[in-house]
């Protein structure tokens, strides 16, 4: 059986990444075996508080990822592009199914993030689309106002 990984994208709000990484655990199963967090400098403050938010979710599914990060530099469209195509070519050669999300990158992250998505055709690309932006855990915004989205499923 393949590994899973789990790449995802921290903007503006950590909740953005929690939130998602929540819905795609209890909606999709799906359970990565490595979770990589990429952030610009400039929203990479509260990191560590993301890699322990993620862990814990992890840890009340019942299994235990391991957890890493990349800072690039703000607006650093190309090395994001060579940075997450690095990561995602070494995943695809240990025959690892990739998901990303990019629900919380800021534009520049998440165009970087599309193209190895596209090129490398990964196996999913998350979106949690929420009616108003709130700043609140998952299951404090009615279901009603939230849809988690795959647009690899839905290409």
């Amino acid at each position: 059986m393949s590994q899973k990984a789990y790449i995802t994208l921290l903007g503006r709000s950590g909740w953005a990444v929690i939130n998602t990484y929540y819905a795609v655990l209890a909606e999709k199963a799906y359970y990565p075996d490595f979770i990589h967090i990429f952030a610009e400098k400039s929203f990479s403050i509260d990191i560590e508080k993301i890699v322990e938010g993620l862990k814990i979710l992890s840890e009340e599914f019942g299994f235990t990822p391991e957890v890493d990060y990349t800072i690039v530099e703000d607006n650093d469209f190309v090395s994001a592009v060579r940075k997450i195509g690095e990561l995602v070519k070494s995943l695809r050669e240990r025959s690892c199914r990739i998901a990303i999300d990019i629900t919380p990158g800021r534009k520049p992250l998440v165009a970087a993030a599309l193209i190895p998505a596209v090129k490398l055709r990964m196996d999913h690309v998350f979106y949690l689309a929420v009616k108003d932006l709130e700043n609140k855990p998952y299951m404090m915004i009615p279901l009603a106002q939230q849809k988690l989205r795959d647009f690899m499923e839905e290409a």
